[in-house]
């Protein structure tokens, strides 16, 4: 596709945005299944030492939002694929039950928020913020899923740190928040890049990842 084709459909969704979203989306229910049978082992010694610190794997509970968008590129992108990722995985059959859902909309939700404020707002100041899918905005975003998820588990009804004191929820929130950015973030932001060296992503705006700024 052209340049002049990709910038004409301008933020609406193609056929082509659907089913590779939806493809990112299902490998991600297949990584939220597989990291929620890893999480289980991993954070027993986290437990023991100091609970809140099982908010620095919560990353990878992420990382369909924030890739789905830096592939896509299409409004709505960063929330669709977390929800369908966690979709699948309850579909799976997740330990976490219903709620693995809700936890997907709420992640996908703070991606899409960082989004949808670099590349749609109207800054000013654009030499920070109104950045588009370069690392910065990775990182925040993974930031932003992290953020929301940290407030799913410690604040909502069905939060399972809910009991946790004050001090600790925000130790918890803050850990989810840095293993976002990382793991939800940069991870993707990395792998994005790689596809794009391969020319699998001809079709998208993300074709020129690896060339494109890494900041600015």
């Amino acid at each position: 596709m052209t340049t002049a084709a990709i910038k004409k459909t301008g933020n609406t969704w193609r056929v082509v945005d659907i089913v590779v979203a939806a493809l990112i989306a299902i490998a991600g229910g297949v990584i939220f299944w597989a990291w929620s049978q890893g999480a289980g082992i991993v954070s027993a010694p986290m437990n023991a030492v100091y609970p809140p610190l099982t908010g620095l794997i919560a990353g990878g509970w992420m990382i369909p939002a924030v890739l789905g968008m830096l592939i896509v590129r299409k409004p709505g992108a960063a929330l669709f694929c977390e929800t369908v990722a966690a979709t699948g995985e309850l579909i799976m059959g997740s330990q976490y039950g219903a709620t693995v859902l809700i936890s997907g909309v709420l992640q996908g939700l703070g991606a899409e928020l960082v989004f949808f404020l670099l590349v749609y707002g109207n800054f000013k100041f654009k030499s920070f913020l109104y950045q588009k899918y370069n690392l910065t905005a990775a990182l925040l975003a993974g930031a932003g899923a992290g953020l929301f998820c940290g407030i799913n588990d410690s604040f909502l009804p069905w939060g399972w740190n809910i009991a946790y004191e004050a001090g600790d929820k925000l130790t918890y929130i803050i850990f989810c928040t840095i293993s976002g950015a990382i793991i939800a973030g940069a991870l993707p932001w990395i792998a994005t890049r790689g596809l794009a060296r391969t020319g699998v992503l001809s079709s998208f705006a993300s074709r020129k990842a690896a060339s494109e700024p890494v900041f600015n």
